[in-house]
This record gives structure tokens, sequence and C-alpha cells, in this order.
């Protein structure tokens, strides 16, 4: 009886030991603090599970064009750290990737509400899982609003009231908002919010993959980032370009206060705040609106998405890396917010609870995540939809363009493009 159940206790460890015994590949971009922390926790989960995953990671630059090549070519990795724009330019119709719902059993899928696992489906197929969910959010400069004497503003006509307040106390070089600069992604990102709120629809209607504004909408909008510049809340085009579009957070305006507010990813908070001088920090605000609005629009989504390959010859063995990296505590741990706070509930709560995360990029976070907006469509991130966007936007800065025309050419250059699609 003994060399029975011996025999069968050997049987049960050799096929697991089989079952555990896969060779996986996993491709991301970062910087070093990502790499570090995501071979990190390939380590972890792997020991645990029985699988060695051999890393890929390269920067930003060039990364999409890898992947795609991969997956034209099949050589893809098992696992897939996938931005969320190129979701329907990989897998329109939900094939370029596994189905992540049919490891149900492995994924805890019970993480994410619904709302999030539907912005990682194409077609009816869960391509990707969001790992971090991230949004846009105003951050201003606490010191300069006090300096200045005006509280944080909580609608835009706070932030107007304030400008001229700022100039007359600080001086004329003082702006208490930017929203111009990333060669005029922020100006797209503002004439977006504000139409969005004025009409309670995203850019694109997900139901015809076209404009959802008509033109008298998105000239409204188009009107309210210049009426910023016209009344001294923001730089003007000219002025940023003329600065050599350095990025905000590189400028010694920003970081002695004399600018004291953006509109950026909560996930940015230390990259914006880290350069500041001493005294001076800044605070999340809940999304300004314009009069009359219908929806705050909050601009949200998930930040990037794991994937795996349809290819992979151990898709069962990639799900549980997967889940382990993403709610499973030793990679929770190990990643801690390398790509963000976590969109998994128990790997938000488990970095909380320790402390590991910077409490205004919390309170930034739960912005984002309870205020109320259309769902955004991936094709608002799509490079020819954004450089029409801020190309006729500069076009009007410069006042080569009415706002009316300018409604109408970005109107019908994205739909345009989303005729292809």
């Amino acid at each position: 009886m003994r060399k029975t159940a011996t025999a069968l206790a050997t049987i049960f460890a050799l096929g697991a030991g089989a079952a555990q015994a896969a060779d996986l590949r996993m491709s991301w971009w970062g910087g070093d603090s990502r790499h570090i922390a995501t071979q990190e926790a390939l380590k972890a989960c792997g020991e645990k599970h029985g699988h060695t995953i051999q890393p890929e990671f390269t920067g930003w630059t060039g990364h999409q064009e890898k992947v795609t090549t991969q997956l034209a070519g099949g050589t893809e990795a098992d696992i897939m750290q996938i931005n969320w724009p190129w979701l329907p330019l990989l897998s329109l119709d939900g094939s370029g990737f596994a189905d992540l719902r049919e490891y149900s059993d492995t994924i805890d899928l019970g993480q994410w509400p619904e709302e999030q696992l539907e912005s990682g489906t194409m077609n009816g197929k869960l391509n990707g899982l969001p790992i971090s969910t991230t949004g846009r959010v105003f951050f201003f400069n606490k010191a300069s609003f006090e300096k200045a004497g005006v509280p944080l503003p909580s609608t835009w006509d706070d932030l107007i009231s304030a400008a001229s307040v700022f100039k007359e106390k600080l001086g004329e070089d003082y702006f208490p908002f930017d929203a111009t600069g990333q060669n005029g992604l922020t100006a797209v990102l503002i004439v977006s919010l504000a139409t969005t709120q004025m009409t309670g629809k995203d850019l694109i209607d997900p139901a015809t993959n076209t404009v959802a504004w008509t033109a008298e909408e998105l000239q409204k909008g188009i009107e309210f980032h210049q009426s910023l510049v016209d009344q001294g809340v923001i730089r003007s085009w000219k002025t940023v370009a003329g600065g050599g579009n350095v990025e905000l957070f590189e400028l010694p305006a920003w970081s002695d206060g004399r600018i004291a507010g953006s509109y950026e990813w909560d996930s940015t908070y230390s990259k914006f705040n880290d350069p500041l001088e001493e005294g001076q920090e800044l605070v999340p605000v809940k999304l300004l609106t314009v009069q009359d609005a219908v929806t705050e629009g909050v601009y949200r989504k998930p930040s990037m998405v794991f994937s795996i390959s349809k290819n992979s010859k151990n898709p069962e063995a990639a799900a549980q890396i997967v889940n382990c990296l993403l709610n499973e505590p030793e990679g929770i741990q190990a990643l801690g917010d390398s790509r963000g706070i976590p969109a998994s509930r128990i790997a938000s709560e488990t970095l909380a609870d320790s402390g590991a995360i910077n409490p205004q990029l919390l309170a930034a976070n739960r912005i984002v995540m309870e205020a109320k907006g259309p769902t955004v469509s991936p094709f608002n991130e799509h490079p020819e939809v954004r450089e029409i966007f801020q190309d006729t936007l500069e076009a009007h800065a410069y006042g080569q363009i009415s706002a009316a025309d300018a409604a109408v050419e970005i109107i019908e250059g994205v739909n345009g493009v989303l005729e292809k699609f």
C-alpha cells in the first residue's frame, strides 16, 4: 500500500512539474525603474509557479514597430505590454491576441469592474487586461496661489479670474495655468475637454466611428482655448514655440512657480512635482468645468494592457504569470507603482495599505476614477488624428485660419482617418 501511494505521489509530482515547466517570453517598454521592477516580479512569479520567463524590454521609441513586426511574423512574446490605443490597430476584429476570458479560471477577472474590462475588449474578445487606469487631472502649485492671495480654482471662471490677480500682484510673466505645450498636445486636450463638457460627447461616436461633434460645437471649444490665451491665463502657441517647445516640467518658470498649473496624466504627478523649488507643492483638484457643462468630461483610459499571444505554446502558463503580476502578492509588491496605480482592486489596496503610493498621487487617481464622462475611444490617440488636430489648431493660433474653418477641417480630416477602420 505504501509503495502504491509513493508511486502515485511520484506520478503526480512529475505531472505537476511537467505542467509547470514552461519557457515563456515577456516584452515591454519603459525606463530603468520599470525594467528593474518587472524583472524582479518575473523572477518572483516564475519561481512561485515553476516557469522561466525571458525578459525583452526596450524604451518607448520603436516599440510599436517592433511589436507590429513580430505579430505579422508570429514571433511575438507570450506576454506583451501593449499600449491601449494600439488595440484597434493590431486587433480590430479581436483576433490579434488571445481572448483572456478563456483563462478566467486562472486570471481573477473579478478584480476589475466590467467597464475596465470592456476597454480592453475588441469585437467581444478581451484582448488586453488593464494594468493601470489613468486620466487627465488638474494640478496646481499651492504656493503660487497662496502668494497671489487667491484660492485654488474649482471652475474655469475661477481660473480666468485668478489670471489678472497673478499679473497684478506677482508680475506679467506669471500664469496660473498652461495649456499649449507638448507641441500643441495640451491644446488639443483642453479643446476636447471643453467641447466634451459642453456636449456630453467624446470626439468619436463609438456607434458610427465618426466624429460625434458638429462643426459649431467644436468651434466653441477652439474659441474657448483661444479665450484663455487672450485673457492671460495661459501662454500663447507662439510663445511656447519661441521657447523651443521645452517640456513644461523642465522650464525654470515651472520650477519657481511662475507657471502654476497644468492638465496632466494623474500618473505623472511626481514628474511635475519633483522639479519644484523648496516650499512648493502640486495639489490635484477636481476637473474644472465650463458654464452649463453637461458632464465633467473626464479623459480616462487604461494606461496600457497586458496581452497574451494567440500563438503562445503555453497560454495557461502565461495566464498564471499575468495573474501573479497583477493579483498576487509576489507580483504586486515587486511591480509597485512602476506602471501607475494598479487597476486591479487587490493590487491597489495592497499598495495603498502598505504606504507605497504618494498620497497626492492617490488623491489625483481618486479624482480621475470618480469623475463622470463619456467613454473615450482609443482612436482619439491615433497618430494621424492627433496630427490633424494639432496642425489645424496651430494654424488657427497663428491667425491663418478661423475657428469655424478649423473646426470643419479637423472634422473632415479625422473622419478621413476613421474611414480606414
